[in-house]
């Protein structure tokens, strides 16, 4: 019989972010380089501030499906055509709005950077957003309204959202509409929230890869000129509670064998100063496998085969939910051990184990993580920590 031995980790490689510059063009963008010569690629992200939390009221969907259209072509482009260059230039696109902004991200090699970013210009600063690419975005979204209302997971975090949030919040919403909001979208409404949303003073360029910072600028700039000047009005954003009581509701699904539990309540807004403390906080709570619901829900009762606990970072204070599958009979016992958890993790001080596991867990993810690596980012736009910024 041949033992082999196991092979032992190799030394922990620190990682440093590559070094941003900073500028403010004379169009009012503000562009973001991160000069990263590993590969021969580079990823252009595009953000505006034409996030869902802009829709207009009783047009909520709005954001999303402008979002949606940028890529269903331009006023000289059909979207098959617009399609065909971009894959022509071996360029990978997405287009897409969350809560706070809308986006187009693309990736190439970087030898096709400027045919890359002149297409991507042309897609922002003239969308011609057909008739019939709108209707056929608004069926897709309301066919996907259908199937969340009969897919009890996605319609217990539309219903949390709806219960938690003042009725005059947007976030009590969902993001990309309901089903009477999507249904009265039109052209014209696409339209208007681009032209009131879609302007360079909203919008941040963040360019990362094998590029130079005075090529970058000059590439932009010529991209965007002919782009709308200015920038988006402002907007209240409500996030207020619905109640300063504890809450039950209950949504009737007749003979599903589990209950779909969410439980939580208003948050934090991602600019919040404890971020980080909050951060380890949950993952102790309920943010990783070894964290203090799983292994009580799960391990210890055996109610579930996973819980978990999270905080959905936004502008505004979004809301913190703890979430989980149980089998019927066990709701009442389920929801008792997550109460149990919360007021434990307000009262019993967090041990060096448990905090040592959660740290070690996100400083591995760090260079791999979307949103350590976003957070650094923004701080970086704001300004709050110029050490990353020339």
């Amino acid at each position: 019989m041949v033992t082999t031995l196991r092979p032992k980790p190799g030394l922990v490689r620190s990682y440093r972010f590559p070094r941003f510059t900073d500028r403010i063009l004379a169009s009012g963008i503000h562009l973001i380089t991160a000069p990263v010569a590993k590969l021969p690629v580079v990823t252009v992200l595009v953000i505006v501030d034409a996030g869902s939390a802009n829709d207009p009221a009783g047009r909520e969907g709005a954001a999303a499906l402008t979002a949606g259209m940028l890529l269903e072509g331009t006023a000289h482009l059909n979207g098959a055509e617009l399609a065909e260059m971009f894959e022509r230039l071996g360029t990978s696109v997405e287009s897409g709005a969350d809560w706070d902004s809308a986006f187009v991200k693309i990736t190439m090699l970087s030898e096709r950077l400027d045919e890359a970013v002149t297409l991507l210009g042309q897609v922002l600063s003239e969308p011609g957003f057909p008739e019939r690419e709108v209707e056929r975005l608004k069926a897709e979204r309301l066919a996907e309204i259908l199937q969340l209302e009969t897919e009890p997971r996605g319609l217990a975090d539309e219903k949390f959202s709806e219960f938690l949030y003042s009725p005059v919040s947007r976030y009590s919403r969902p993001d990309e509409g309901s089903a009477e909001s999507v249904s009265a979208l039109s052209r014209a409404d696409v339209e208007q929230f681009y032209r009131a949303r879609y302007r360079t003073g909203s919008t941040t360029v963040i360019v990362v890869g094998d590029v130079s910072v005075n090529n970058t600028r000059t590439l932009v700039e010529k991209a965007f000129q002919d782009w709308a000047s200015g920038s988006a009005s402002g907007q209240q954003l409500i996030a207020t509670a619905r109640t300063s009581q504890k809450s039950v509701h209950i949504v009737d699904k007749q003979d599903a064998p589990q209950s779909e539990l969410r439980v939580g309540h208003v948050g934090l807004p991602r600019n919040n100063p404890d971020f980080f403390p909050t951060l380890v906080m949950n993952a102790v709570l309920g943010g990783l496998f070894g964290s203090r619901i799983n292994l009580n829900l799960r391990e210890a009762r055996g109610y579930t085969y996973g819980a978990s606990s999270y905080y959905d970072w936004r502008r505004g204070p979004g809301p913190f939910v703890v979430s989980t599958a149980v089998e019927s009979e066990v709701t009442a016992p389920a929801l008792r051990e997550i109460f149990l958890e919360i007021e434990r993790i307000c009262s019993d001080r967090i041990s060096e184990e448990e905090l040592s596991l959660a740290r070690d867990y996100l400083d591995g993810v760090f260079p791999i993580g979307d949103l350590w690596a976003a957070r650094r980012l923004l701080r970086c736009i704001s300004g709050t920590n110029p050490q990353c910024i020339d």
